[in-house]
C-alpha cells in the first residue's frame, strides 16, 4: 500500500528510512546477485536495518537527482562511501564493472520496519531523544516490537528504478555512480522481457 499522506502531515511523522537495493544479472555480470544498503539509522546508529525480511547494510549513501521536473526524465547521482572498500571490492570481481546493474530506491518509514530491528530498552531517536511517556520519562520497550507502529513492507513512497550508466569518480573515500534511466544508458544492452505467443496469443499469427 502507499504510505497514507495522513500519516505525513502528522506534526511529528515517523522517520523516513531510505533503502537502496543493486541488482546484478547474469547476462551483463555473469552473476546474479543482490546488495542492499541502506543510508541512516535504525534504533541504533551503528545497526543495518531489515525490512520485508531483507537486511539492508548500513553505509553512508548520498542520493542526488531523483526528482522528476516534468520535463525529461531524471539521472540521479549516488555517492557511496568506499573507506572500507566495500564498492572497490564488488568492482574487482566485476571485470566489465556495474554499468547496467539496477538500481531500486525504496522509501518507508520508520514505523513500518521489521520487528527484528528492535531489541529493546530504551529506544533512541535520530536526534538522541527517547521515547517518552506523557509525563516525559523515557520508557523502556519489549524487545522483538516495533515500538513506532505496525511492520508493512508494502507501505512506501513510490519505487524508484533506475540503472548504472557509468562510473564517474572513484577513490578510497567515495565512489559516484550516475543512473539513468533504461531508456537513457549508454552503450549497454540491458535485459529485455522476452516476450512469447502465451503472453500475447496474436504474436505469430497471420490473417488471411
Amino acid at each position: 500500500m502507499a504510505i497514507p499522506v495522513a500519516e505525513l502531515q502528522k506534526p511529528n511523522p515517523s522517520n523516513i528510512v531510505e533503502l537502496f537495493q543493486l541488482e546484478l544479472n547474469t547476462t551483463m555480470h555473469s552473476i546474479s546477485q543482490t546488495y542492499y544498503f541502506h543510508n541512516g539509522t535504525n534504533t541504533n546508529e551503528n545497526s543495518n536495518i531489515i525490512f520485508d525480511n531483507n537486511e539492508y547494510t548500513r553505509m553512508p549513501i548520498e542520493a542526488e537527482g531523483f526528482e522528476y521536473n516534468g520535463k525529461q526524465t531524471p539521472r540521479p547521482t549516488l555517492k557511496i562511501s568506499n573507506i572500507l572498500g566495500t564498492i572497490t571490492t564488488i568492482l574487482l570481481t566485476l571485470p566489465q564493472g556495474l554499468e547496467g546493474a539496477k538500481v531500486t530506491r525504496i522509501r518507508t518509514l520508520l514505523r513500518y520496519i521489521d520487528n527484528t530491528n528492535f531489541t529493546g530498552g530504551v529506544i533512541l531517536l535520530e536526534n538522541g531523544s527517547g521515547i517518552l511517556q506523557e509525563d516525559g520519562n523515557s520508557i523502556n520497550m519489549e524487545s522483538g516490537i516495533n515500538p513506532f507502529g505496525t511492520p508493512d513492507p508494502t507501505a512506501t513512497f513510490d519505487e524508484q528504478v533506475f540503472f548504472i550508466d557509468r562510473k564517474s569518480a572513484e577513490n578510497r573515500m567515495e565512489v559516484v555512480f550516475e543512473l539513468a534511466a533504461s531508456s537513457d544508458v549508454h552503450g549497454v544492452r540491458l535485459p529485455k522481457r522476452q516476450v512469447l505467443p502465451d503472453d500475447f496469443p496474436g504474436i505469430g499469427t497471420f490473417f488471411s
